[in-house]
């Protein structure tokens, strides 16, 4: 790997022109997502720097004027003049869309940034942006509004090390004067720090003075652990690592008492929440060796285990490290290297097999667990069974549950699941019988997080939501047999209606977690108080709401449940397209998601209770 980060290694692919214009084709939106993308762009080239070996700690420090800077200890950008361009590579690399480093590959041997946009991109949704670099003794500054340069590159200090300052203020025009979320920073650099062995990462907020420093010497060991802190782990976290052909790789594997399937992926320090090449070949290396250690050594005659089987309870981190990756979408959500699941697989399943050689005790606590699996898994293909959509539906079971729409487009139709037989009559008299289907349900579902998969299936309101949908569940989940593009919760505003949405939120993310990603689950959101006054009716859907239209001598009554309207208004208020108000579920963070369901929903009463008492004071409805 070549040291030498010099102007000439900067390549421009493009000028800056559209990004003023569509903000949203360079980082996404211009919501909050947006905005704290652009700190991720700028924060990846220091990364950049520390998978090259230069780079050694970073600060993110929120600034009191609502600005923010990323200062790292890299090697600095090259400031000598350009020969083909006739600038210096720090105004090259601020103000030229794709220019830098890493697309000239004596720089960089692997970059997280590559499909990114760079940090020209931030130069230009800033309304002034200023860089310095600490290169050669000297340190360098040059300052730009709205991504044009108002100064020359100027020698303003003597430099003692080398490096790269970025303090940049988002543009309002661009973001409404939306603001950084310290809350939102802290998660991607402490995600950033496990996935980078040793590297320092310090977050500052200078307003309120708050403070986090993460630095992990044990890298993604540390982030199996820090993902199972509220789950019982049935041994110490297993570590594999390995290179083939400029490919580096990291597994981390846990197994816990659990039944879910935890596997989070990343290619560069980009989260791919979609797997991919390196994916799959962790899962067949996987599989093949415990069934030939299996085989070997504890098995009778004919036994074997499935992929669905050896992944019950696992938490794994796959890292990986590709010079040139290949993502399948602008999200980078799925590696596309063909090449790249050969060198998973190969690496992980010769170093497994060590391991479990040497280590059997081990061995023989993740095979038992995979064959207690693989008996659940038998109780429930009978079970399975019946949840195929056309045979099940067509059963005893489901006629008078399931009032199904007559459109056999589903991107057109809704399946509401609602709570209640009460609320259900309402909402099968109030809907449009065409697109809108009911599904009615009986009390609470099963807390899939507690149960085992053959359990989960003899669960009559989970068959009965699995049948409707039609995608199956777990490993056969195929979105495109969705029967319904729109899956719309509903429950009463009230205690017991939240824990009925947690309990179908919980089954969703862990079995069905690609209808959410793809955007087909919504909360319905019915009112809280109807208000009359002589002929006149409103409606409110907040107490804000409710106290801002209260007129003198009007009648206020609260709903507590949806059965307490007629199909009118239930149509009217929380079903009726053209007025209502849905919620779509989204997942920010799958990690902190799973996190978040493990504690509310898992076995350690201790942590629930400890979660209650930190966030008492956040709550919203309050039922005494």
């Amino acid at each position: 790997m070549s040291s030498e980060y010099g102007v000439d290694k900067i390549k421009v692919l493009e000028g800056l022109e559209a990004v003023r214009k569509r903000p949203a084709m360079y980082i996404g939106s211009t919501d909050e997502r947006g905005l704290h993308h652009l700190v991720e762009e700028v924060v990846d080239n220091s990364v950049d720097e520390a998978l090259a070996g230069y780079c050694t700690k970073i600060d993110v420090i929120l600034n009191e004027d609502g600005s923010i800077t990323v200062i790292d200890n890299g090697r600095g950008i090259p400031v000598e003049i350009h020969e083909e361009y006739g600038i210096s590579g720090l105004e090259m690399v601020m103000t030229k869309l794709h220019a830098g480093g890493k697309f000239e590959s004596g720089a960089y041997k692997v970059a997280g940034g590559l499909h990114g946009v760079g940090v020209s991109v931030v130069n230009a949704l800033s309304r002034w942006l200023v860089a310095e670099v600490r290169r050669g003794g000297k340190i360098y500054r040059q300052k730009y509004e709205r991504g044009k340069p108002v100064t020359s590159v100027e020698v303003v200090g003597d430099a003692k090390d080398t490096g790269t300052t970025v303090t940049f203020m988002p543009d309002e025009e661009i973001f409404g004067g939306k603001t950084f979320d310290y809350s939102i920073l802290r998660k991607r650099l402490q995600e950033i720090a496990f996935l980078n062995k040793g590297l320092m990462v310090r977050l500052v907020d200078k307003k309120s003075g708050r403070e986090d420093i993460f630095h992990y010497e044990g890298g993604i060991m540390e982030f199996v652990r820090y993902i199972n802190k509220n789950r019982t782990p049935l041994h110490d976290v297993i570590y594999l690592s390995g290179e083939r052909d400029g490919v580096q790789v990291e597994v981390a594997i846990q197994y816990t008492d659990g039944y879910t399937e935890n596997i989070f992926t990343f290619v560069n320090n980009i989260n791919t929440r979609e797997g991919g090449t390196h994916l799959s070949g962790f899962k067949s290396a996987l599989t093949r060796v415990l069934n030939e250690y299996g085989r070997k050594n504890i098995f009778k005659e004919n036994e074997s285990l499935s992929g669905e089987d050896v992944r019950e309870g696992i938490t794994a981190i796959i890292s990986c490290k590709v010079p040139n990756p290949q993502f399948e979408g602008q999200t980078k959500m799925k590696l596309g290297n063909s090449e790249v699941k050969g060198i998973v697989e190969t690496l992980v399943y010769d170093r497994l097999s060590i391991y479990l050689e040497e280590h059997p005790q081990v061995a023989k606590t993740i095979i038992d667990k995979a064959m207690q699996a693989a008996k659940a898994r038998e109780a429930a293909r009978k079970a399975r069974e019946l949840v195929r959509k056309k045979s099940y539906l067509e059963s005893a079971a489901l006629p008078g549950k399931l009032a199904d729409c007559t459109s056999s487009n589903p991107a057109e139709c809704e399946l509401f699941i609602v709570e209640g037989d009460s609320a259900g009559g309402s909402a099968k008299q109030g809907r449009n019988r065409e697109t809108q289907a009911i599904l009615p349900l009986k009390g609470k579902i099963l807390n899939v997080e507690k149960a085992s998969f053959d359990k989960i299936l003899e669960n009559d309101e989970i068959k009965a939501i699995i049948a409707s949908i039609g995608t199956g569940i777990g490993d056969e989940f195929d979105i495109r047999k969705a029967n319904y593009h729109k899956i719309i919760i509903m429950t009463d505003a009230d205690v017991d209606g939240a824990h009925i949405r947690t309990l179908l939120l919980t089954f969703f993310f862990r079995y069905m977690r690609p209808l959410i990603q793809n955007g087909y689950v919504y909360i319905a959101q019915p009112p809280l108080y109807r208000i009359k006054k002589g002929k006149r009716e409103y409606y409110a859907y907040s107490d804000e709401e409710m106290r801002r239209i209260a007129e003198d001598g009007a009648t206020i009554q609260r709903y507590k449940g949806l059965g307490e309207m007629n199909p009118e208004q239930l149509w009217e208020t929380t079903m009726n397209p053209e007025r209502r108000i849905l919620k779509r579920v989204e997942i920010e963070d799958a990690i902190e998601a799973d996190k978040l369901f493990t504690i509310l929903m898992g076995k350690n009463v201790e942590e629930r209770r400890e979660f209650i008492r930190k966030h008492a004071k956040e709550v919203v409805n309050l039922d005494i």
